[in-house]
């Protein structure tokens, strides 16, 4: 019997918490609007989407080589995430162009690749709760659809966040920006591995 409620508890804590995709949505939407931040979503979603196609197709494959990939995707979605982070923390008017460049639709799509948190969320999902029990191209793609209009409630909850307290940003924007792009640069170093080096 398919685990209904794991199954959900786990797609909502993983797609709800603060992330890359998050902390990037409210900080659009604060800057922008979130019309304006829409198509950064859209980019998120589908860019998810995606991505938990592939896990599902191959999902065996990808379990297998995980060992020998994975520091090389922890290395590229820490550099990454981390030059996110970098640009948020700047000052507006040095980088306002950057700042645009960072609100679209292909980096949204391309920063569900450099995320391992979403890499491993969506081999996880796919080994554990979906391929046990279903098989079937429709039901890989429901279930992914399921779970990608879940990540676009969550990124649009953070942009509606980011929208709702533009006056408390534009008040205090260095500090949030710093904030913001701080927690960018700690997803950054998180996703590198570097605190589990110090630990030992």
């Amino acid at each position: 019997m398919f685990p209904l409620f794991p199954f959900l508890a786990y797609v909502l804590t993983m797609s709800f918490t603060p992330g890359p995709n998050n902390i990037m949505s409210m900080a659009n939407g604060n800057r922008f609007g979130y019309r304006k931040t829409l198509k950064f979503l859209l980019g998120v979603a589908s860019g998810f989407f995606t991505l938990l196609i592939l896990s599902g197709i191959f999902n065996m494959a990808l379990e297998k080589l995980m060992p020998e990939i994975k520091p090389y995707i922890r290395v590229f979605g820490a550099l990454y995430i981390g030059y996110l982070g970098i640009n948020v923390m700047i000052p507006h008017k040095q980088v306002k162009d950057a700042r645009t460049n960072l609100n679209n639709y292909l980096v949204g799509f391309a920063m569900q690749f450099a995320n391992p948190k979403g890499i491993l969320f969506g081999i996880t999902v796919m080994a554990n709760f979906v391929i046990p029990y279903y098989t079937s191209a429709i039901a890989l793609i429901l279930f992914s659809l399921f779970m990608s209009l879940v990540a676009f409630s969550a990124i649009s909850s953070w942009t509606v966040f980011g929208v709702l307290f533009q006056r408390f940003f534009s008040n205090y924007g260095k500090i949030v920006n710093i904030i913001l792009g701080l927690l960018l640069v700690y997803s950054a170093l998180s996703i590198s591995g570097i605190f589990e080096l110090i630990k030992q």
